[in-house]
């Protein structure tokens, strides 16, 4: 099984001018090694808050907001799960790599593992909710409609560099994307 560094790699190959925000720790080093720009907004801190900024995101304007996630950070804010599915915006895709692990703080397992998360975000009220390996991500992008994708990967970090942007660098260049 591929790890997030290869999910991360699947996702980006069909990003083309969508925004990008993603979790915290690792996963962000991933993406910037992966496929950096600036429409990426690399979060820095906040484990639990990607989806909560990438609703507030999609919320404030028209363009599509891809959201990547991991499962121990849905784990730490089940309420976004609520949240999301009944503001239902047509311009928010919701990825949530499930590896069974928190891979920023060393790997340790977490609950999720087992868990049907597409059958969860069913329950919560998503209407399209689905497992990465069965559509084709690039008509997701294309369908207009609020979406849960639930990714599963295997646990482990890659060696990714430290982003070689300031948190300050970070939020300005992805603003000024937003404000285009």
């Amino acid at each position: 099984m591929a790890r997030r560094i290869d999910g991360i790699k699947e996702i980006m190959k069909d990003i083309t001018n969508e925004l990008v925000v993603c979790n915290i720790g690792v996963p962000t080093k991933e993406l910037f090694q992966v496929k950096d720009r600036s429409r990426n907004f690399y979060m820095i801190g906040s484990m639990g808050l990607v989806e909560s900024i990438g609703l507030g995101l999609a919320l404030s304007q028209e363009e599509t907001v891809v959201v990547i996630d991991g499962d121990g950070s849905l784990l730490m804010n089940m309420g976004s799960l609520i949240t999301t599915s009944h503001n239902q915006c047509d311009n928010l895709i919701w990825i949530v790599i499930n590896n069974g692990a928190y891979g920023s703080t060393g790997n340790q397992t977490t609950y999720m593992a087992d868990m049907d998360l597409v059958q969860i975000a069913k329950d919560s009220g998503f209407e399209n909710a689905y497992e990465f390996s069965q559509i084709n991500f690039k008509e997701i992008l294309d369908s207009n409609k609020c979406t849960f994708i639930e990714y599963k990967l295997e646990a482990g970090n890659s060696d990714a560099p430290v982003i070689d942007l300031s948190p300050d660098e970070v939020r300005d260049r992805f603003m000024s994307e937003i404000q285009k």
